[in-house]
């Protein structure tokens, strides 16, 4: 049996300004590069199709801006669509996984990636953590260390707010990557963990 059974992954993302739209592409190439089979879905743009893939994923990694200290209006309008889902159990024991942008250093983005991993939790999902540790903490740190802000729930990201799309933090960029690539490797394990139980 494969190690790797290509994973379903789904990127669902608000983005305002277009910086969450860029980390939620460099989410898609780690998880492309640890196996998946990845699709973007901007919550604003969500066609009945895109709920089929959706409702269809081996993982969701969930993607806002963090504004006034929370998930963006724009996600939480996607949340509350997600009710009767939530209901039925429809994504129980899906891979779920975050991120967050905001202007600031801080910004209160751990309050955004608590309220996304407590959506995974009401939707019974299985919430994956960034997985790396705090960097730029030391004497010998630096600003393009992965994690460089020190999260561990999900990945927390910083843009100045009078910055382009394409002026992401590069360090930004790449945590994100890792993200998405510790979602497809986690998912395919537990792909093939249900695969071998079943078969036994």
């Amino acid at each position: 049996m494969s190690p790797n059974p290509f994973p379903h992954v789904g990127i669902v993302y608000h983005s305002g300004f277009g910086h969450t739209a860029t980390l939620a592409d460099a989410v898609a190439e780690g998880a492309r590069r640890g196996g998946a089979q990845v699709r973007l879905l901007p919550v604003e743009a969500l066609t009945p199709a895109d709920w089929d893939t959706v409702d269809a994923a081996d993982a969701l990694i969930f993607g806002t801006p963090t504004y006034m200290g929370n998930v963006s209006a724009g996600f939480q309008a996607f949340a509350e669509q997600t009710g009767r889902r939530c209901m039925e159990g429809a994504w129980r024991d899906k891979i779920a996984a975050g991120f967050t942008n905001s202007g600031a250093k801080s910004g209160d983005k751990m309050a955004a990636l608590i309220s996304l991993s407590v959506f995974a939790a009401q939707h019974h999902m299985h919430w994956v953590s960034l997985g790396l540790g705090a960097g730029w903490n030391s004497a010998r740190g630096s600003e393009h260390d992965l994690n460089r802000l020190g999260f561990w729930l999900g990945a927390g990201t910083q843009t100045d707010v009078d910055a382009d799309p394409d002026q992401v933090h590069p360090a930004d960029v790449a945590t994100c990557e890792h993200l998405g690539h510790r979602v497809a490797v986690v998912t395919g394990q537990f792909k093939a963990g249900r695969a071998a139980t079943a078969a036994a």
